[in-house]
């Protein structure tokens, strides 16, 4: 039976999107009981089931997540529609949502916040999490990550930027401790490390290279955690440069190295990286990657 309403598949894509009822009636400003009841229609007008029911919400089947990727792409053309139909195919409205890891929400977010001064009619959300959001699906506009680029053929992949990293200590630590000598000798010194002994990131592998495991007296499951206990003086640590440079306590052991540095890629689908939300907000991210290493 064919499909004839667009408000149906627009309520179904907003619960793929965002996972609960209650989420979707929020964005599209209806009751949840008409989320729940434009749901049930669809489903038995397809005569499949989109999601699977459980207590955190909803999650798309094989054939919800079907409908979430060619909606996805139909609402974006829908909103450029309307766009150029009143005459305002360049305005940046709707909503944006950006993807990354929660250790870049230091430098992300003041972007996203000027962004939106700059555009008011738009809403952001900013999803961080350890699994990659699915760009083709519409999980996300634009996705920020490190390490190695994607290789999905329909993503448009730039590089943004470079995380240097390098050791640091207190003025206090360093004072007890000093500094790593030219040789990069790690003797007299304690360290703050991770907690996850697979760790790939290429300080975190030179780190247990070149210490001994009773010199790792602090072990945490993030950056963030490993930053509260550099600053607070338990040891020396692995910290991002333009994140310790705004502490005046934070004191570097060594100069970054080469080694050491994480790239960020900048990640859109092709499907919507023309978009002039998606287009004026890269070139905003580019616009202060620049000045990210200064």
């Amino acid at each position: 039976m064919p499909i004839d309403t667009w408000d149906e598949i627009r309520i179904a894509y907003q619960v793929a999107r965002l996972g609960t009822v209650s989420g979707a009636a929020d964005v599209l400003g209806v009751h949840h009981a008409t989320v729940i009841r434009h749901i049930d229609a669809l489903e038995a007008r397809l005569g499949v089931r989109l999601f699977q029911r459980h207590a955190r919400g909803y999650s798309a089947t094989d054939a919800g997540r079907d409908l979430l990727q060619v909606a996805g792409a139909t609402a974006e053309q829908f909103e450029q529609l309307e766009g150029r139909l009143h005459g305002h195919s360049a305005s940046v409205s709707g909503e944006l949502t950006v993807t990354s890891i929660s250790i870049l929400s230091d430098i992300l977010t003041p972007v996203l916040a000027k962004f939106r001064a700059e555009h008011p009619e738009l809403r952001i959300r900013f999803l961080t999490d350890t699994r990659l959001f699915r760009l083709e699906y519409g999980e996300a506009h634009v996705a920020v990550r490190v390490g190695k680029p994607s290789e999905d053929p329909d993503n448009v992949v730039q590089k943004l930027s470079v995380r240097k990293t390098t050791l640091y200590g207190t003025r206090d630590y360093v004072e007890r401790h000093g500094l790593l000598g030219p040789d990069q000798s790690t003797k007299g010194h304690i360290f703050v490390g991770s907690s996850d002994a697979t760790s790939r990131a290429p300080f975190l592998v030179w780190l247990n290279r070149n210490t001994t495991p009773d010199q790792i007296v602090y072990r945490t499951s993030s950056i963030e955690i490993g930053f509260d206990a550099v600053l607070a003086g338990v040891a020396a640590g692995f910290l991002p440069c333009w994140t310790a440079r705004h502490n005046k306590d934070l004191v570097a052991l060594t100069p970054p190295r080469d080694e050491w540095d994480t790239p960020i890629w900048l990640v859109t689908h092709v499907d919507l990286h023309r978009t002039a939300k998606v287009q004026s907000f890269t070139a905003a991210l580019k616009a202060a990657a620049v000045d990210w290493n200064d």
